[in-house]
């Protein structure tokens, strides 16, 4: 999704939810012709000799009173969520051009290079696999890590010393330490966002074709 067509994505927002509002005080109308139907009803079939209790008559006003008022909280609490949505919209295009880093595994390969940050718990033995965006694994490696944030860079070479084509591929890392005890070693990825997909929420960011909620961004700045 380009910029112009998230622009027009926010547009449609605005315009469901504007829809949507309609639609609800329209259905609500309706029932309220109903509800005034059943009331003069109501007075036109009373027994003169027993009138309809007049305290009766007050709870069914106060009852037709509190729809009236849930129109009008609905109206305003629409209102708040196109507010927001547009709101949300607008920080979300703010994205476009800047550089983030965020938790993840996929990335791309180009030119012969593809990297991913990585944190381990503790310093000892990484064993990192690589899957293609099929699934299948293209290379398995070995490396020592230090415990905390540092890099990782595949040069594109497979297992069997070939060069992977340019494309998305997914990193796997398990960490033993020299007790031979597991440890935890995350990833993140980072790149520059190109465009935005508004049709998620939280919004989605775009680097390139790979997609990152809002929520999981770790880093911004600005430039490459």
């Amino acid at each position: 999704m380009t910029t112009t067509s998230a622009t027009t994505a926010t547009s449609t927002v605005q315009n469901t939810v504007a829809n949507t509002a309609n639609s609800d005080r329209q259905a609500i109308a309706k029932n309220f012709d109903q509800f005034l139907t059943l009331l003069t009803t109501q007075l036109k079939a009373q027994d003169p000799t027993a009138p309809l209790n007049t305290n009766d008559f007050t709870a069914q006003l106060v009852q037709f009173a509190s729809v009236e008022q849930q129109i009008k909280s609905n109206d305003t609490l629409n209102s708040l969520l196109q507010t927001t949505q547009t709101s949300n919209a607008a920080n979300a295009l703010g994205f476009v051009g800047k550089t983030i880093s965020a938790s993840g595994v996929t990335t791309y390969l180009q030119n012969n290079s593809a990297k991913w940050s990585i944190n381990a718990e503790r310093g000892g033995t990484a064993t990192i696999t690589i899957k293609n965006e099929a699934g299948s694994i293209v290379a398995t490696k070995t490396m020592t890590v230090n415990a905390g944030p540092q890099d990782y860079t595949w040069d594109g070479k497979t297992s069997d010393d070939t060069t992977a084509p340019a494309g998305k591929y997914t990193i796997t890392i398990t960490g033993k330490d020299n007790n031979n005890q597991s440890f935890n070693i995350a990833t993140s990825i980072s790149g520059v966002v190109d465009s935005v997909d508004l049709t998620t929420a939280p919004a989605t960011l775009l680097i390139g074709t790979i997609g990152i909620s809002m929520d999981k961004i770790k880093t911004i700045s600005d430039g490459i």
